[in-house]
């Protein structure tokens, strides 16, 4: 299935529109991955483990998101868009969201 942060996909033209779907993934806190991002940032550089989390928060809303598109009936989702939020003191939520549509190929 493509999912494109664009509306139209070069080469295909759409066919019908399902409706907007979306997919999210909340992140909780976790006290020894804080300890440790809290280190980094101390010491300077890159929160390996808060971003191994994000990046999998990410591929969880993205899998979500391209399986409410198939279950819509669209074979893409098109004007994908990406939003982070913090949730209450402590939690991160990652939401994807789009455009079911069908594709026909040129």
């Amino acid at each position: 299935m493509i999912l494109t942060t664009t509306h139209n996909v070069e080469g295909h033209r759409i066919t019908a529109y399902h409706g907007v779907v979306v997919g999210e993934a909340i992140l909780g806190a976790n006290v020894v991955r804080d300890l440790f991002a809290g280190v980094t940032d101390i010491l300077g550089g890159r929160s390996g483990a808060y971003e191994k989390s994000l990046a999998e928060a990410r591929d969880t809303a993205m899998r979500e998101l391209e399986q409410r598109a198939q279950v819509a009936g669209g074979n893409c989702v098109v004007g994908v868009d990406l939003d982070y939020e913090v949730v209450g003191n402590s939690m991160l939520m990652v939401s994807a969201s789009g455009t079911s549509v069908t594709l026909e190929t040129l």
